[in-house]
């Protein structure tokens, strides 16, 4: 099998790891593959870079980056043969960890090898004809995308100082949604996210109990929030129930129709546009091959494992999968508690640290055409 593996050094976590281009290399070594690495050198290169793997006759392109390496990979395979694998070494990782695909590097590789491991095709969805594999929206998380973009450090705790800096100078603004199925909603929306998974990532669910092959998508419109209001749904987001709130209005379909009063941004998997006025989103069903592992939501009981070779061959050893389960007191923030438990006491203690940074420490930039044409509102 050939398996092109495309880096992106400018991924998040990727610029503190100088150790992971050889381990790459090592592995490929290991376990005798017709592989080599290559790295991006712009935003776009790794779409270019996947097409060329293609032409080569890859049968796997592996991106090895943060969402949006992966939505630029993704772009190249989608409707081809080629499955995509994923090394996440990104600040949110939402796909996989919906797919329970590893986040340590090292046991993300070591699953492009495993017997047990499967391709399945999953769904992928287009804003204004803009790809992505996990989530667009437009509104609030379109603004933090943009902010989150700029900033040198990225992580769990540089997301949250941009997302209250994005918040103190925000506003919503009236939009008209429709599924095609029932009559369009008029509304004033914060945020209005269409996901393909459930979450959003660093386990934020945004869309609790949805499925990347389910042929559907779906929409979450979260109306105007208070500071009070604010931290519940935050809490709400992280513990898997954020769609139970009054604040929030959830839609299913194929196809969704957002239209607000004037352009601006959308971001998909977390990169931005400039966007028209209407926002058109579509679903691309089963459009995407993607290497899971055997637990993985979306793999097939008792399928035969992408890798067929016997457990006991050279360089087969220690290929055992770890659950992301395992690892989730560790990813969670580097703490000992249960996330599901524990977020309440987490996201308090998460907006009194934002609270406690240098005003300097806030971006404040002109208002967006989102922002200028927003409609102001109780809380």
């Amino acid at each position: 099998m050939k398996i092109c593996f495309i880096f992106n050094p400018c991924s998040g976590k990727n610029r503190r790891r100088p150790w992971l281009v050889p381990v790459i290399r090592e592995f490929i070594a290991t376990h005798g593959l017709a592989a080599e690495v290559i790295p991006t050198e712009r935003p776009g290169h790794a779409t270019q870079l996947a097409r060329e793997a293609l032409a080569a006759g890859c049968e796997q392109v592996v991106a090895v980056g943060g969402d949006g390496t992966m939505n630029e990979v993704a772009q190249a395979l989608i409707g081809a043969s080629a499955a995509l694998g994923l090394v996440p070494c990104g600040s949110g990782n939402g796909l996989a960890l919906h797919l329970g695909i590893p986040t340590n590097p090292r046991a993300a590789l070591r699953l492009l090898a495993d017997p047990r491991a499967q391709v399945v095709a999953i769904d992928t969805g287009t804003a204004n004809g803009h790809p992505f594999c996990n989530a667009m929206g437009v509104g609030f998380d379109a603004e933090i995308s943009r902010r989150f973009n700029r900033l040198a450090r990225r992580g769990f705790l540089a997301y949250a100082r941009t997302g209250l800096a994005a918040y103190v100078r925000f506003l919503p603004q009236t939009v008209t949604i429709s599924n095609g199925y029932a009559s369009a909603e008029r509304l004033e929306a914060f945020i209005v996210a269409v996901a393909n998974s459930d979450q959003y990532g660093n386990y934020a669910r945004i869309a609790p109990r949805a499925r990347v092959d389910d042929g559907a998508l779906d929409l979450i419109a979260i109306r105007p929030l208070n500071l009070l209001s604010t931290a519940t749904l935050v809490a709400r987001l992280f513990m898997g129930s954020v769609d139970r709130s009054t604040r929030v209005r959830r839609l299913r379909g194929r196809r969704f129709v957002i239209e607000r009063p004037v352009p601006g941004l959308l971001h998909t998997d977390g990169e931005t546009h400039d966007a028209e006025a209407r926002v058109e989103v579509i679903v691309r069903p089963h459009s995407l091959r993607i290497v899971v592992p055997a637990h993985s939501p979306v793999a097939r009981p008792g399928a035969a494992g992408v890798n067929p070779k016997p457990e006991n061959a050279p360089g087969n050893t220690n290929l055992e999968t770890p659950n992301p389960k395992q690892f989730r007191k560790i990813e969670m923030f580097k703490i000992g508690f249960s996330p599901r438990l524990n977020f309440p006491a987490i996201s308090a203690f998460g907006f009194s640290f934002c609270f406690g940074f240098r005003t300097s420490d806030f971006e404040f930039s002109p208002p967006s055409p989102w922002k200028r044409n927003a409609c102001t509102c109780a809380p």
